[in-house]
């Protein structure tokens, strides 16, 4: 197989890899899931104590294992196209081990997003923190807020 050959595979399903990884469940105020629709959900009242500003890691902290692979894949091809004979296998190699580590940081990175901590001070003066992606409704203390509470799944909004 020529090298050019080999490069637009290895793209290709480093691309097709690269994709797959961008899927995430969002634990946004704003999105429900399908099952969550048209439930019944307890309302409370409260007001805000504090807000943080967090990290939100889709994957759990756990990377699938594809952009390794994918970055070892192309990193192996890439790195086999310099030298030749045995110096291709040893750059190969090297390509693949770089390649992995380059994919799954990348893996990792795309896996976090902005997320908020919101406490809030419950009428009956209960405290509660609930964390959900930050879609750009600002919370500050002292705000009057809604906790709509439905199958474990627990939202903050105005």
């Amino acid at each position: 197989m020529k090298t050019t050959s080999r490069l637009m595979v290895a793209v290709m399903v480093a691309g097709s890899l690269a994709a797959t990884g961008c899927a995430y469940n969002s634990s946004s105020a704003d999105v429900y899931t399908a099952s969550q629709a048209q439930r019944e959900a307890t309302v409370r009242m409260g007001v805000v104590e504090s807000v943080r500003a967090v990290r939100i890691s889709s994957n759990d902290g756990q990377p699938s294992g594809l952009g390794a692979v994918g970055g070892g894949a192309l990193g192996a091809v890439a790195g086999s196209a310099i030298g030749g004979g045995r110096g291709s296998i040893v750059t190969g190699i090297i390509g693949g081990i770089a390649g992995a580590v380059a994919g799954n940081t990348v893996e990792n990175a795309t896996a976090m997003r902005d997320g908020v901590e919101v406490t809030v001070r419950l009428d009956n003066g209960d405290l509660r923190a609930i964390t959900q992606s930050a879609t750009g409704e600002i919370f500050r203390a002292g705000d009057r807020v809604r906790l709509l509470s439905s199958g474990g799944v627990t939202r903050v909004t105005h």
